[in-house]
């Protein structure tokens, strides 16, 4: 089974277990993600939205916050002594999709990330913190 999806203006055909590359999504690494413009869903009986299908949801995991390649945009008029040279990086997010739903079913939300956190975080003996030390007084002279 396949669906089509429309996130950060652009259309991305997915399936489950892809790794897709998409604009930067809010987030941390290992948050679900809910897509809820799902456009057209394939396998044995196509759906066509009308512009969406209705009740179909694709849920993907946040996998790493990273950055496009630099891509250079250079000006140059000739003969006028004048150029301009000017770089940019893209800010991208990976999402590896989980599952598509369809019916109104909502994402089952197991994430292997988050439950790894929290369960290091249990396991780490709470820090006491030190008394403040006692000042010395100038009666000493």
């Amino acid at each position: 089974m396949f669906a089509v999806i429309k996130t950060g203006g652009k259309q991305y055909t997915v399936a489950a277990n892809d790794v897709i590359t998409i604009e930067r999504l809010e987030g941390d690494v290992g948050n679900v993600i809910t897509f809820d413009q799902v456009l057209m869903l394939g396998g044995e009986k196509t759906v066509v939205g009308a512009p969406t299908v209705a009740g179909a949801s694709v849920a993907g995991e946040l996998v790493e916050q990273a950055r496009g390649p630099k891509t250079i945009s250079f000006k140059k008029r000739r003969r006028q002594n004048s150029k301009r040279k000017k770089g940019h990086r893209q800010h991208l997010s990976l999402v590896r999709i989980t599952e598509i739903l369809t019916g109104g079913a909502k994402p089952s939300g197991v994430t292997t990330a988050a439950p790894a956190a929290e369960a290091a975080s249990e396991e780490a003996p709470a820090k006491k913190k030190a008394a403040p030390k006692a000042k010395k007084s100038d009666t000493a002279e």
